[in-house]
């Protein structure tokens, strides 16, 4: 595989971190469907209950455009309330099996993502890159490896993920430098790589290995490693990932033991992914 140049910056080149940037509005930009979007949004493990000033406060929006919205989500059957509380209902994961549904890539990988984990006996994980996150949209758990609960549209920052830096290595390295820029690259750990140009060169040696592993820098004891899977065309269209605990588990010993399997699973998924009409 070739080896792309590394880009640097100074410091000075730093954007200010931002999630996700913000296109200009066109004539075809439905603002009142945005913002329906960003009420959703406001709704959170933090915050799954609000009330209409809540929502308002969150999304900027008046209390009497929040509540048209919020209205007419209820209607649809989105949210209910009990006359002061307002809550997102079950019928908004129709949404997201509504993307799962439609890629034939997940009902593929659950069944080698099962056999990898039984097989290196931690927990595997499948992701896409959204913005500067990764997003879980598939996960077979065997053991807690986190503080925090992780399950399908679960997301983490992809500057510090094992996954997130294989698809990272899979952009152009210019727009790689634009996500590393616009990340929140906060140390997360004493081990966090908040550096751009550390971060740039990380992401350029698992271009060239075809592999990631990320050692505590996510969360104390906590390793990964990813490999990418790739479409017909070569195109990776995910990460895959193996996950578990530093003192069960070291950094080199699962590089050594488990490395070949994430590798032969990721590569699977890619053959049938690959046989796959569009």
């Amino acid at each position: 595989m070739a080896t792309a140049r590394t880009p640097t910056l100074a410091s000075t080149d730093v954007a200010p971190a931002t999630k996700r940037a913000s296109p200009a509005p066109g004539d075809s930009y439905v603002q009142s469907f945005a913002r329906g979007l960003e009420v959703i949004r406001s709704f959170s493990a933090q915050s799954p209950r609000q009330t209409l000033s809540e929502v308002a406060a969150r999304t900027g929006l008046t209390r009497a455009g929040a509540r048209r919205i919020l209205l007419t989500l209820q209607t649809l059957g989105y949210v209910e309330s009990d006359g002061k509380l307002f809550r997102l209902t079950a019928r908004m994961l129709d949404l997201g099996f509504a993307y799962l549904s439609s890629l034939p890539i997940w009902n593929l990988a659950e069944p080698l993502m099962e056999t990898l984990a039984g097989r290196v006996k931690e927990s595997c994980s499948a992701a896409v890159l959204d913005g500067t996150d990764i997003v879980y949209v598939m996960r077979v758990s065997t053991h807690k490896i986190m503080s925090i609960g992780l399950g399908v549209g679960s997301r983490l920052p992809a500057y510090c993920t094992s996954m997130g830096r294989m698809l990272l290595s899979a952009l152009p390295p210019d727009q790689m430098l634009r996500v590393l820029q616009a990340s929140e690259r906060t140390a997360r750990t004493r081990y966090t790589v908040t550096d751009i140009n550390e971060l740039a060169a990380k992401i350029a040696q698992v271009r060239t290995q075809g592999w990631s592993m990320v050692n505590q820098e996510l969360e104390e004891g906590l390793v990964s490693m990813a490999a990418a899977i790739t479409d017909r065309t070569g195109q990776t269209v995910a990460a895959l990932n193996i996950s578990g605990q530093a003192n069960r588990t070291s950094a080199k010993v699962m590089q050594e033991t488990m490395l070949p399997a994430l590798l032969e699973a990721a590569q699977s998924i890619s053959q049938r992914l690959s046989l796959q009409r569009t």
